[in-house]
């Protein structure tokens, strides 16, 4: 249903009667009620089995290479719905205040773990937020279980500013992990020591094309005390000179990036640290927006706490194996030509394809 990228249980329930199901699973397909009544009741470990199984697979194949040389784990939260009718004993609850009056509005969010590969990113698990808990404990809680099942699946984890706290940095320091994370709380001890300390220093400048970069790369800060060690401060403006579609115009956009980090200048160097930072933004852009757009990851199946997440899982193994067969059997060549929607689609028919013999002219 997933590879085929069917919305929903009932888009999969309408193709009930196609005798390809039945020819394929050797049964009939059951309705959408029963699909969603065994999701609720699976095992979330048998699922999260397949996922470390496939990535050992691309592991021992050697299809995970290293970005900007690290391998890399991206954190990053998601809410993937919302309503004001329905809830679960999952839902988080929050006030909603409107003309009407005070709504309560149920919600779900989790926080997503992937593998930053330089061909594709792998997903590896993923974890709902609970009630009165925020985002940053229920990635402890997801970092916990990886860090147990993907001891030595990376080096380095890229965050959000988010996860610039001190439990959150010394549960992989104690792993032997390096953090790297946004640091743009300018209420924080460690931003205003860096930002004076910044302005009594030359910028390094690089040209990129139409994209100028100053940097300022310093380490040895103690200002983080709860930490109770020295991080590392890397700061980058960015100035892209652009043309308007619309006027034509030529006008130049500036972007400001700070990341704290624990690795030092001679574990990687100021380039890897600008890199690696920025792709951050691979979870939301490759990653989340993707699973939403094109794979209906925000759809809610079956409203229970166990069937989403392990309906989220389910897309994620899709994802991982739909990836690998791309970019490890596929010519590049031929995926220059062609979106991946483009390949879903040839898989998707090609599934009804296999099982019936072609009409003659």
């Amino acid at each position: 249903m997933m590879l085929a990228r069917m919305g929903s249980l009932h888009a999969l329930e309408q193709d009930k009667g196609n005798r390809f199901w039945r020819r394929w699973l050797g049964r009939a397909l059951p309705s959408a009620d029963t699909i969603g009544r065994v999701f609720s009741q699976v095992v979330l470990v048998s699922i999260r089995s397949l996922l470390h199984h496939l990535y050992s697979r691309l592991k021992r194949n050697k299809a995970l290479k290293k970005t900007h040389g690290f391998q890399v784990l991206i954190l990053d939260g998601h809410e993937h719905t919302s309503s004001y009718l329905r809830c679960c004993s999952g839902c988080l609850r929050r006030t909603i205040h409107t003309r009407e009056g005070d709504r309560i509005q149920y919600y779900h969010r989790n926080v997503l773990a992937m593998l930053s590969g330089r061909d594709f990113p792998v997903l590896l698990d993923v974890e709902e937020q609970k009630r009165k808990e925020n985002e940053v404990s229920c990635a402890l809680r997801l970092c916990e279980r990886i860090l147990k099942d993907y001891p030595r699946a990376f080096s380095v984890v890229v965050a959000d500013g988010l996860y610039l706290e001190a439990p959150f940095f010394k549960l992989f320091l104690r792993h032997g992990k390096h953090i790297i994370a946004v640091l743009k709380d300018e209420r924080r001890d460690l931003m205003e020591d860096a930002r004076g300390l910044f302005q009594q220093e030359k910028p390094l400048i690089q040209i990129e094309g139409n994209l100028k970069r100053q940097i300022w790369d310093m380490e040895g800060f103690t200002s983080w005390q709860s930490l109770k060690r020295e991080i590392r401060v890397v700061r980058c403006v960015e100035t892209r000179t652009i043309r308007r579609q619309r006027t034509g115009e030529i006008e130049e956009e500036t972007s400001e990036w700070i990341w704290a980090t624990t690795l030092s200048q001679k574990e990687a160097s100021t380039e890897a640290i600008i890199h690696l930072g920025h792709d951050r933004w691979l979870i939301e852009n490759k990653v989340i927006n993707e699973m939403v757009t094109y794979w209906h990851a925000d759809h809610v199946y079956h409203h229970h706490p166990t069937a989403i997440v392990a309906f989220w899982l389910t897309l994620m193994l899709v994802l991982n194996l739909f990836r690998a067969f791309l970019y490890l059997n596929i010519k590049p060549e031929w995926r220059s030509k062609h979106t991946q929607i483009y390949f879903a689609m040839l898989i998707s028919s090609a599934l009804y394809q296999a099982m019936y013999p072609k009409i003659p002219p």
